[in-house]
This record gives structure tokens, C-alpha cells and sequence, in this order.
């Protein structure tokens, strides 16, 4: 059909165009998809056997739906890719401020101009791309927002009376007739807004300032809400949640590799800092671990959630870090360092909620002890348990096996120790780590073909490693970086440190 050709009511006539229901269009081309093997969800990773065919079943029902989840968990997003089953044009009555269908014409004007001009009626195609109105609920949101109010400034303009129906302003959900309309965060929406939702939802009434409007509103309609919004801030009021036939709940990445490749999708990096920092394995699966550490962190409330822009927003500040420092050491190209990761903290702090316990320890230290954390479980992916070195309990025997951390520990235990720091250059960076004996070889031991620009990295992870279980001491340096040494002479000097206080 060629949209262009047909500007007036007779010749859409002629073409034998015939509309659908909204909810009827978006299920017909749901089916259409699916018989095709194909997704309107392409863009969304990790709901492929879980939220996405609850989705599509509420929408072949032709339901309304209500996303029901933590921050962070794509609730709008589903929303905003249920264009891409709207058909791409529809015609409507051309100057209409809620998108008239010529064939089923339900305001004023439109059914007047219908009424004058017959055939000749003007007609304008609208793209899916329009069809699609979202409102986030805060509390001062109004009805005449939602639904409308008499407008006197065009009433006055157009010399009308109040009680003339032409001098209603139609809200952003009149606007939406034959189109999808979203309402974010609907707890936050007062209970006496929600109760004007009640026969759009049901019976398509709407009333404005006295007006008894019938207008029968086409529109899917799809609402978010966060779970802790029920006790925090408001609540659904039973009616309006009633009349939502499908409540789905949405949930967080189930795996490090899901999670991974929703940032690797939605993180910002330009072409540049690709060019110039590369990220390792290692690397990306401690920006991921972190965000896992911290959805099951005592310190943390569980209750408000760790938000997918906890790992975007870490990745992003992780290539930074590793840029920057390049810049200031003059380097061309540079590998992501597990020191970069003092650059990440600001992304955690900012996307995590702490109770009580976490906020009496701070932030700064949560912070800090979720990437502790994340090193240790990403180091036993890496490397033995140094714990599986100990000897065995079951027999008097049985012989400890040679634990290939204990030449580094000995070292430290010599008195030495060794600092890596923020904006280290490579060969900086490089040239300390060789300094621990035993630290190469027992890298070498278990990565014998390791890349030599990697290298480094598997030597630091291990460092950090052993220290995360205790066998070598580590502490933050303000000026930035983490300064090694024997585990027990920092204990004793803890104590010289408390008796001098004292």
C-alpha cells in the first residue's frame, strides 16, 4: 500500500484498508513473530525463558500488564520494544488530538469533520514510533494531567463556552488512543489518581471537570512497580490492581555471563578508549562479580536492589581508569589492571542502598569489601584454594601438598613488601611484581602459554588473591593503591601502634 497516495477517507475506502484494536494488531503480529522463531524482545538478555514468555502470553490474551521487579530489571524496556509490534502506519483523522480512527471516529471534532466532509475527510498516517506515551508517577501528577481539564485560554480564543466540549484539553492518555501508554513507578501515584484509572481500564469512561465522556480509548495499557514501593511509599489500591489481568515479576541476571553480555550491550565506549584500553576476562568477570557480591551482601538492601547500572556504570569508569592513567604515563595502549578498580568505587557507591549494619560501616568500606569479595571468588576461578593446601584432618599421614603460594608468602615473610599504585606505568606496574619471588613462577606453573600482556594481570589476581585469604596482608594507600607485606609483622605492628596510642 502506498501510504502516500491516500490522503482522504474515500480512497482509504478504496484501498481496502481495515483497522484492528490495538490489542488484536499487537497480538497478530506477536503470532506472526513467533511462527517466524523471532523475538520483539531482541534487545533484552536474560528473559528468554522466564519474563518474555509470560510477556507474550499476557499479549496474545490481550492483557494489560503490570512489571513487577527491582530497579534496574528492564521493566521500561520491555515496554518501550512493544512498539515493534504495532504495524508500522495507521491512518487517522488528520488535525485530531487523539489519533481518530476515520472508521471509528470518538471525538468531537473528529466525528464533526467526518460529518462536513465525508469521502473528502483529510487523512494523515502515524508512525508506531508515535504510538507510544509514557508517564513517570510522582505525587504531584494530576488528573487533568492523565485524563484532562477545560482549557479557558482556548476557550477563549475560540469564544466557547465552558460547558462546550470543544473546549476540553484532552490529557496524555486520550492522547495515546490506539497506542501503548505506560505509567512508571505506580505506587508513587497518588490513591486518588489511581481511582480515575478505574474505567478507562474497564468500561473505556472517562470524565472530565463534569463532562461525561464516552469515549471508548483504545490503548495497551503497561505499568512498573518496585515491590519495596508497596511498604516505602504507597501502593497499587486493590480495584486498579484488579483490573490489570497480568502481573509479571522481572528479575536480576541469573549468571556472570548474562550480566556480562547486558553490559557489554549497554556500556558506553567510544571507539577511542577501545582503541586504546583493552579489558580482560579477568577484568569483566570481577565488574560482574561485584554486582553479585553485592545482591547478597548483609550490608546491602536486598529490599531496593542492585541495579544493572551498578555493572554499566563500573565498566564504563574501569576503561577510564585505565585510560587516564595511560594519558598521564604517556602510553599509546594499555590492559585494565585490578588497581583500575579504585576508579570503580564511585559506581558502587552511588547504586547500592545499605541498612543499618552497612551504614554504621560506610559506603567507602562496603564498597571496598563487596570488590574484596569479588576478587576472591574470581581468584578460586583462576587458581586452587589456597586452603586445599592445609593438611588433612582424616589421617595423621596424609602429607600437605605443596602449596604453590608458599614461596611469595615466604617472601613477605622476609620482611619485604611491595607497593602497586593507581597511576603506575606499565613497566612500573610490571617491574614490582617481579619483584616478589615466586609470584612468576607459580603464575607460570598454572598458565604456562599466558599472553605476556597478561601476565601481569594473572600475577596481580594472585597477589590479591592470597591476600583476600589472609595469607599476606593488604592495605589501601591514600594516594591510591594497595601496599603487600607478611601478614604477621602488619599484625604486630597493628599492636606497637595500639600500645603507642596508649
Amino acid at each position: 500500500m502506498n501510504y502516500n497516495e491516500i490522503t482522504t477517507f474515500g480512497a482509504l475506502k478504496a484501498s481496502g484498508y481495515t483497522g484492528k484494536k490495538i490489542k488484536d494488531e499487537v497480538r497478530a503480529n506477536l503470532i506472526n513473530l513467533v511462527s517466524k522463531n523471532q523475538s520483539p524482545f531482541h534487545s533484552v538478555l536474560g528473559y528468554e525463558d522466564t519474563v518474555i514468555p509470560d510477556v507474550e502470553r499476557a499479549l496474545l490474551s490481550r492483557h494489560n500488564i503490570l512489571f513487577l521487579g527491582l530497579r534496574g530489571q528492564a521493566k521500561t524496556r520491555m515496554a518501550r520494544e512493544m512498539t515493534t509490534l504495532l504495524d508500522e502506519w495507521i491512518p487517522v483523522v488528520a488535525g485530531s488530538e487523539i489519533n481518530d480512527d476515520p472508521f471509528a471516529p470518538i471525538s468531537l471534532y473528529a466525528r464533526k469533520k467526518l460529518d462536513e466532509m465525508g469521502d473528502n475527510t483529510p487523512i494523515e498516517w502515524l508512525h508506531r514510533s508515535q504510538r507510544y506515551g509514557e508517564k513517570l508517577a510522582t505525587p504531584d501528577v494530576s488528573v487533568a494531567d492523565l485524563i484532562g481539564d477545560i482549557d479557558p485560554i482556548k476557550a477563549a480564543n475560540m469564544r466557547l463556552s465552558f460547558a462546550d466540549e470543544q473546549a476540553l484539553h484532552y490529557g496524555i492518555i486520550p492522547r495515546s488512543h490506539r497506542g501503548i501508554f505506560v505509567i512508571n513507578e505506580l505506587p508513587d501515584l497518588q490513591a486518588r489518581i489511581q481511582v480515575s484509572l478505574f474505567n478507562i481500564l474497564q468500561e473505556g469512561d472517562i470524565q472530565i471537570r463534569g463532562f461525561k465522556l464516552r469515549l471508548p480509548l483504545d490503548i495497551l495499557f503497561v505499568f512498573t512497580a518496585n515491590p519495596e514501593d508497596y511498604t516505602n511509599r504507597g501502593s497499587i489500591v486493590t480495584p486498579l490492581k484488579d483490573r490489570i489481568e497480568s502481573q509479571i515479576l522481572t528479575h536480576y541476571p541469573k549468571t556472570i555471563e548474562i550480566s556480562r553480555a547486558i553490559t557489554d550491550q549497554e556500556a558506553h565506549i567510544t571507539d577511542d578508549q577501545t582503541q586504546k584500553v583493552e579489558v580482560p576476562e579477568i577484568c569483566a568477570m570481577l565488574v560482574e562479580q561485584i554486582a553479585m557480591e553485592a545482591r547478597k551482601s548483609e550490608f546491602v538492601d536486598q529490599k531496593s536492589g542492585v541495579s544493572a547500572r551498578l555493572t554499566i556504570s563500573a565498566y564504563e569508569n574501569l576503561v577510564s581508569s585505565a585510560e587516564l592513567r595511560a594519558l598521564k604515563a604517556g602510553e599509546a595502549q594499555t590492559v585494565a589492571r585490578i588497581t583500575d578498580f579504585l576508579g570503580v568505587v564511585p559506581s558502587i557507591t552511588g547504586k547500592i542502598e545499605l541498612v543499618y549494619e552497612g551504614e554504621q560501616e560506610g559506603p567507602l568500606n562496603v564498597a571496598h569489601r563487596l570488590l574484596g569479595l569479588a576478587i576472591r571468588s574470581v581468584f578460586l576461578k583462576y587458581y586452587p584454594d589456597p586452603q586445599s593446601f592445609k593438611k588433612g584432618r582424616d589421617s595423621q599421614k596424609a602429607k600437605p601438598k605443596p602449596s604453590p603460594y608458599q614461596p611469595i608468602i615466604d617472601w613477605f615473610g622476609r620482611g619485604n613488601d611491595v607497593s602497586l599504585m593507581q597511576n603506575y606505568s606499565d613497566t612500573e606496574y610490571i617491574n614490582q611484581l617481579y619483584k616478589i619471588d615466586g609470584l612468576f613462577s607459580a603464575v607460570k606453573q598454572f598458565y604456562p602459554n599466558a599472553q605476556s600482556a597478561h601476565v601481569g594481570l594473572l600475577m596481580e589476581l594472585m597477589l590479591h588473591g592470597i591476600s583476600e585469604f589472609s595469607l599476606i596482608s593488604k592495605k589501601g594507600i591514600e594516594k591510591g593503591g594497595y601496599a603487600f607485606g607478611d601478614i604477621l609483622g602488619s599484625m604486630l605492628n597493628m599492636n606497637f601502634s595500639s600500645d603507642d596510642d596508649i
